[in-house]
């Protein structure tokens, strides 16, 4: 799986090839610059041995190569360093790029199935993970490659059979840290799965503050987060119990190197197959060739969460998109005459929601929908806009199939007012004009005056170039209401479909709102979910729905004449009955 991962990621390298090549050149020449150096130490101190037998022009010599071999290689590891951080943040944006695009293309179900605060974190957390723990690791691996085989090279040419100790020592540090690293995985894995958990319960908590401290929930939301917290504090320890094994095991080893090599070393000084200063060379390469053993082994930790990270990042990447449609369809001249005949659907396979439904709305008719709460209302709004398809069955707008119709397309049909209004960071302007980003002043201020709103926006100290705080923070329920309402009257589409669209409103504007829907509804195809059934009188089409079909339809003095299901819930409203 590892191996998988990695190759994948690799293959965002691509676009970046000629900074990789510059970033493994700089890197083998900084390698042959810092092996160079202990054969120019060992001749400086050579230059020192024996009393009265100091060479100092040789030591000055020395000592001067000594200072422009370092600076040089100063230079390259910054060089190197600028390069790595710029191709390990370009890969990270493309593939946050990449992650935020899907979140586009994977259907409503995915999303609404999903902590968000653990899509979140896949989006920011894990890509961070992954360009600080892997991309980065990958030249200090090239590196340390590089470094051993170069240094064992030298090695080998100083003195054959005390190389061959370190080689053969050297390996046993290996073999400790794959040991560890294949239980740390597991860990770190677990770790980031209950990381995306507490994120999507962070959010829900801070997203519902209001309702926590009016049902003095604080105890048991602390309860529950310290249950999530105690998962993710022992998982964490026993990742970076394992994660910390890695590095001192691997020094041992090491150490053990290094003091073999002094042994045999002293003793081919005192024997006279060495002189001081290859000593001194030689005890520094035995130190050069087991460091990257130890860096290695050190990023093993960091490697392991972002390969986990990764793999949680690619199973987002790998999820289905919504479908398309190869040969899309389009209404010519459209009429608003919507169709649903058999139609049938269910969010879970064997839990029936909405079953043979049929239902034939005229061009420019209003229909509005009622029933108890779970009824399948909202359902009924989701198949329309093609946020859910249906199992079984066929919806139709003037007679073309809507699954044979694109996406986009489809949704620009409709103006959709939901209850809940959504409102980002940004000017008021701005976001009256989301759904049409190339209008002018003119058409978003005529919006804004039938949405009833203009007055309020006069009245703040910027208009309507009025900074709008996250999620509307600084406005009321109703203002963010309103704005939403003028979006849509902005756009001015061929059908509209309002979900308790004027909930949040006084009564007062909700009469003026009604009228400027009632004009704006003219001739417009028009669903409302509606709770409270004085605002629907009007309609040519009310539909009491209960368990996903429809048990009455009619004008609203028809359904009370019936005195069925609708008369009996509008009394229920009124207290008339």
């Amino acid at each position: 799986m590892n191996r998988k991962i990695i190759k994948r990621l690799l293959t965002y390298c691509k676009p970046y090839q000629l900074i990789i090549i510059v970033i493994f050149v700089l890197s083998f020449f900084s390698v042959c610059l810092t092996l160079l150096t202990p054969v120019l130490f060992g001749r400086a101190i050579d230059s020192l041995i024996g009393i009265n037998q100091v060479d100092f022009n040789a030591l000055i010599v020395q000592l001067m190569i000594i200072v422009g071999v370092i600076v040089v290689c100063v230079l390259v590891q910054w060089l190197l360093g600028q390069f790595t951080n710029k191709i390990t943040y370009s890969i990270t944006n493309d593939l946050r790029d990449k992650v935020f695009e899907k979140l586009h293309l994977l259907p409503l179900k995915y999303i609404d199935s999903h902590p968000h605060g653990d899509i979140i974190g896949r989006v920011i957390n894990d890509i961070d993970l992954i360009g600080n723990g892997l991309l980065q690791s990958f030249t200090s691996l090239f590196t340390g490659v590089v470094t051993i085989i170069g240094t064992i090279i030298i090695m080998c040419l100083i003195n054959l059979s005390i190389a061959i100790v370190v080689i053969v020592l050297t390996p046993l540090s290996l073999l400790v840290a794959s040991i560890i690293v294949k239980r740390t995985h597991v860990y770190f894995k677990e770790q980031l799965e209950i990381r995306g958990e507490m994120n999507g319960y962070i959010e829900e908590m801070i997203g519902n503050q209001r309702l926590i401290k009016a049902f003095n929930y604080e105890k048991t939301n602390e309860k529950r987060f310290q249950e999530i917290n105690q998962r993710m504090h022992v998982s964490g320890v026993k990742s970076q119990f394992y994660g910390a094994l890695i590095n001192p095991t691997t020094r041992i080893v090491n150490s053990l190197v290094y003091g073999a090599v002094g042994v045999f070393g002293a003793i081919s000084v005192l024997n006279g197959h060495f002189t001081v200063g290859l000593l001194s060379s030689f005890l520094t390469y035995a130190n050069q060739y087991t460091k990257p053993f130890n860096e290695i082994s050190s990023v093993m930790t960091e490697m392991q969460t972002a390969l986990a990270a990764s793999q949680r990042v690619f199973n987002l990447l790998d999820e289905q998109n919504e479908s398309f449609v190869v040969n899309p369809q389009i209404v010519n001249d459209i009429q608003g005459k919507v169709t649903l005949k058999d139609v049938c659907f269910s969010y879970e396979p064997n839990v029936s929601l909405i079953k043979d439904l049929n239902l034939k709305v005229k061009s420019g008719q209003t229909v509005a929908i009622v029933g108890k709460t779970g009824c399948g209302k909202t359902t009924l709004i989701n198949l329309l806009m093609r946020f859910y398809d249906q199992n079984n069955g066929v919806i139709t707008i003037d007679d073309v199939d809507t699954l044979k119709m694109d996406r986009d397309y489809l949704r620009k049909l409709y103006g959709m007012v939901l209850q809940e209004s959504w409102i980002f960071k940004g000017t008021i302007k701005e976001n009256i004009a989301y759904g049409k980003s190339d209008a002018d002043d003119e058409e978003i201020i005529a919006a804004a005056k039938k949405a009833r709103v203009h007055k309020f926006i006069m009245k703040l100290p910027d208009g309507y170039e009025t900074m709008i705080e996250e999620d509307g923070g600084n406005l009321s329920q109703g203002q963010k209401q309103l704005i939403c309402i003028a979006r849509i009257m902005l756009t001015k589409p061929p059908m509209l479909i309002l979900d308790e669209a004027t909930s949040s409103i006084d009564t007062r504007t909700e009469l003026q709102i009604q009228e400027a829907f009632d004009i704006m509804m003219e001739g417009r195809t028009t669903f409302i979910v509606a709770h409270r059934l004085s605002t629907i009188k009007n309609a040519d089409i009310i539909l009491f729905m209960d368990k996903g079909r429809i048990l009455e339809q009619g004008t609203h003095q028809e359904l009370l004449d019936k005195q069925g299901y609708y008369y009996n819930l509008y009394n229920s409203q009124f207290n008339l009955g």
